[in-house]
């Protein structure tokens, strides 16, 4: 296998993306996390300020360069997170049986059963509809539409809400809505910053990202789209969500708001279905939401988070996120390491779950040319694969084969490197064009020690996959010994 510099173990093919936030807020502490194994940033835009994002991306960029290899960088968009307003006292409490008033035009609780809400639910509701508030501790369904900004409730059960809480409506059509003024402030802040992805909450549909993708070229992006499943009416059939995977870049499997909307019960099913999908069209799938909550508290993970970081690597996902984790837990950098820890034993210690068809991207030859040159490095025991590439395809192709080797990829695009970043089993790096490059780098990070030979030999033997400009894509596959 090939060790890595600064790092005591081998190579991990499934990657971390961390949230960054107040538990980290200096350049000091950004730095530790990426040096301990980070290899994307996400910032969430329902929280912070413009300020503080500009400040986030600066030490991102500068630990990247110390670090001497490619950090993703994430804008995950707020979408409709529908959340009550200001409560009185900070609290109210409910009974089953009960009848509330969510009045968007309500600027100040009095205290009684009117309570204000941050979006305008009455033109998107229809009666009858569940209505699930404070994640789904207060389960309500619509009994009238009252007014133009005001809707009726039910309460099914006894509890309490508390200011700011959020709602979800599993049944609800948003009819492509997704996009609020606010998102679309944020989409064009970030055109003009050095995001690599742009995340989509609430996906419904695989229009839903077209429409997206529409917008980021519009403002002269070239972020990647990841599209959050975490709606009900996203996984209710497998055409659906296979029609967003096509239509996205990545796929995040955002399992809190899906077991609130959809079921607990069928967040592992999907997950397992988004991950083989993923793989099939080569395709990024990150698996969120409390991957280790329980080390927002405390210094170690459970057994059960373990359990579950390490299936997420046996599936074969590309990424696993940390959220709270690392924005606000007590203990961030232990986190990150805890999950290094368990995402380099897991993938040495079993092989990933087989999946029905075979990877299948955009352009049939990198498929074709990438399975050969997998199968290749793997029979004559390579010490790593080197990856030419212009747009990141040819990559993304051999990272859907799922090799045990290393995929050490070259550009001459910082930003394709940085996106390459959270795909499988990648490390890319950005050196000026040219017909050699790839051999290049790959003796210059064995001059490092970067790269080792697994045996302890002097030389090194890799798979190089390259092209020329004339061909205008990859083409060739080489066996060399350096």
């Amino acid at each position: 296998m090939v060790e890595c510099l600064g790092m005591s173990k081998i190579f991990k093919r499934t990657k971390i993306l961390a949230t960054i936030g107040p538990a980290v807020s200096s350049e000091q502490q950004i730095r530790e996390l990426i040096m301990a194994g980070v290899n994307g940033c996400r910032l969430n835009f329902s929280h912070g300020d413009s300020e503080t994002r500009e400040k986030q991306i600066e030490w991102v960029r500068k630990a990247e360069r110390e670090k001497g290899r490619s950090v993703a960088m994430l804008q995950d968009l707020q979408g409709p997170k529908i959340r009550l307003g200001a409560i009185k006292d900070n609290h109210y409490d409910l009974k089953e049986g009960d009848e509330i008033v969510l009045d968007a035009s309500l600027k100040e609780h009095a205290g009684d059963n009117i309570l204000p809400v941050q979006y305008n639910l009455a033109t998107k509701v229809k009666v009858g509809e569940p209505i699930f508030i404070f994640d789904g501790k207060i389960r309500t369904h619509v009994a009238e539409i009252v007014s133009d900004t005001a809707i009726k409730l039910v309460v099914e059960n006894d509890g309490f809400v508390m200011s700011n809480k959020g709602l979800n409506l599993p049944d609800t059509d948003f009819g492509g809505d997704i996009l609020t003024p606010k998102d679309m402030a944020d989409i064009e802040w970030g055109a003009t910053r050095d995001f690599d992805y742009v995340a989509l909450s609430f996906v419904q549909c695989g229009d839903d990202i077209r429409k997206l993708r529409e917008i980021l070229q519009g403002h002269g992006s070239t972020a990647k789209i990841v599209a959050k499943i975490e709606t009900k009416k996203a996984v209710e059939s497998d055409e659906t969500l296979e029609d967003i995977v096509v239509a996205s870049d990545a796929i995040m499997v955002a399992r809190g708001d899906m077991a609130v909307e959809a079921g607990a019960e069928i967040v592992p099913i999907v997950q397992r279905k988004l991950v083989a999908m993923c793989r099939k069209h080569a395709k990024i799938c990150i698996v969120a939401t409390q991957t280790m909550g329980s080390m927002v508290d405390n210094p170690e993970p459970t057994r059960a988070e373990v359990s579950d970081v390490a299936n997420a690597v046996f599936q074969g996902a590309d990424v696993v996120m940390l959220s709270d984790e690392t924005a606000n837990g007590k203990y961030p950098l232990e986190t990150v390491k805890a999950m290094k820890k368990v995402i380099l034993y897991a993938q040495n210690n079993a092989e990933l779950q087989s999946i029905d068809a075979a990877p299948q991207s955009d352009n049939p030859n990198y498929d074709a040319l990438s399975a050969a040159a997998a199968r290749l490095a793997e029979q004559i025991e390579a010490d790593a694969i080197i990856c030419q590439t212009a747009s990141g395809a040819t990559a993304l192709a051999m990272a859907a084969q799922r090799p045990t080797l290393p995929i050490i990829t070259v550009t001459g695009n910082e930003q394709v490197a940085n996106q390459l970043a959270l795909a499988y089993a990648n490390s890319a790096f950005v050196r000026p064009y040219s017909e050699e490059f790839g051999l290049d780098l790959a003796k210059e990070l064995k001059e490092s020690g970067y790269l080792k030979s697994a045996k302890g030999a002097d030389e090194l033997v890799v798979v190089l996959v390259s092209g020329n400009r004339d061909f205008c894509g990859t083409d060739t596959i080489k066996i060399r010994q350096i």
